[in-house]
């Protein structure tokens, strides 16, 4: 199972080493991971994801919530959440006629086109991380040359506590 977790964290040096620490100590991968400060600069929101099942999943909550600079901890349910990630995609361009193929595609998911050069240009994507990976699916017989990717950012749907 895919999981979304968001922790309201004091804003201190070395929690995210804390937070992170925790996962490996118990043995969890993260997905993604994304940290900024909130409207108030004295905390900081992580957004990561993970997998996992239903029982890890709420044990890795659990050890969260337990941290002494961990304000709260929520298990976001995808089907009530706003979820998107940026990625930036340098792809390969082997004749003109790619060019508008790319352009073509970028188009169709949203994308937009930048630094366009006779053999490569760069699309940013903002997306779920699956319409992102279906964009490289289709991006790859081109020749992908780099990929920068932000993490998972998300925010509970109003309503949906």
């Amino acid at each position: 199972m895919w999981a979304i977790l968001s922790i309201l964290v004091e804003n201190k040096p070395g929690i995210l080493f804390k937070v992170t620490h925790l996962f490996r100590a118990r043995n969890f991968n993260i997905d993604s991971i994304s940290v900024g400060v909130t409207e108030n600069p004295d905390y900081s929101k992580m957004t990561i994801t993970t997998y996992g099942d239903e029982k890890q999943v709420d044990q890795i909550v659990k050890q969260l919530d337990k941290m002494i600079d961990t304000v709260k901890v929520e298990h976001l349910d995808e089907h009530k959440t706003v979820f998107r990630e940026l990625s930036i995609f340098k792809i390969k361009l082997s004749n003109a006629n790619d060019s508008m193929e790319v352009n073509k595609l970028a188009n169709a998911y949203g994308g937009k086109v930048h630094d366009v050069k006779k053999d490569s240009l760069m699309v940013e994507l903002t997306a779920t991380p699956d319409q992102i990976k279906a964009f490289e699916e289709l991006a790859k017989p081109f020749g992908i040359i780099d990929v920068a990717r932000t993490g998972v950012a998300a925010l509970q749907r109003s309503g949906a506590e």
